[in-house]
């Protein structure tokens, strides 16, 4: 059971986050407990769905941002978004198990998305302490300095999900998936 309340109805969120909520029922075709459970503060449900909207129209594939969000979600043990990113892994981006588990292992059985995931996982690692050859590796595969830049986003939209799922105990609301241990 959650240790933060979470509105168990778009009604029941503060009025200033019903329409932010019915815009993610209109897109999601649901209201996972993560958008409710940020939705009890406004200004935060507001600043996440600005961010990831935003990340969303950026340059790295659906699937390299996934590829990211699993290997995050294993390294921080947040069971509740790999296992939502392990179901949007296989039914939004497409990605197979052989790809799941590489990408949970801080890995990718593509080349180039390999590259992005590692450097990605590092950076959740070292908190940022990256070295020279470190971007210099994830350059040269390709990546852009743009691109470098929205992966470290994507590390710490999902890292911040993984820490606020963690403290509230979000109710799981996909199929589960459990972390093989937090690093």
């Amino acid at each position: 059971m959650s240790r933060i309340a979470i509105p168990a109805t778009i009604d029941a969120a503060p009025a200033a986050s019903q329409p932010l909520l019915e815009a993610v029922k209109k897109q999601l075709g649901t209201v996972p407990n993560l958008f409710r459970l940020v939705s009890t503060s406004p200004a935060a449900l507001e600043g996440y769905l600005g961010l990831s909207g935003a990340l969303a129209k950026g340059m790295l594939p659906a699937a390299t941002r996934e590829r990211i969000a699993l290997a995050v979600a294993e390294i921080n043990g947040c069971n509740y978004c790999l296992s939502a990113h392990t179901y949007l892994g296989k039914n939004l981006a497409k990605l197979d198990d052989a790809e799941i588990a590489a990408n949970r292992a801080g890995a990718s059985n593509d080349p180039k998305a390999d590259a992005a995931v590692r450097f990605a996982a590092k950076v959740t690692r070292e908190r940022g302490h990256v070295s020279e050859d470190d971007v210099r590796a994830v350059k040269l595969a390709g990546y852009s300095d743009a691109q470098v830049i929205e992966m470290v986003l994507h590390v710490a939209l999902n890292t911040w999900t993984n820490y606020i799922n963690e403290i509230a105990k979000t109710d799981i609301d996909f199929p589960a998936v459990a972390a093989r241990q937090a690093a």
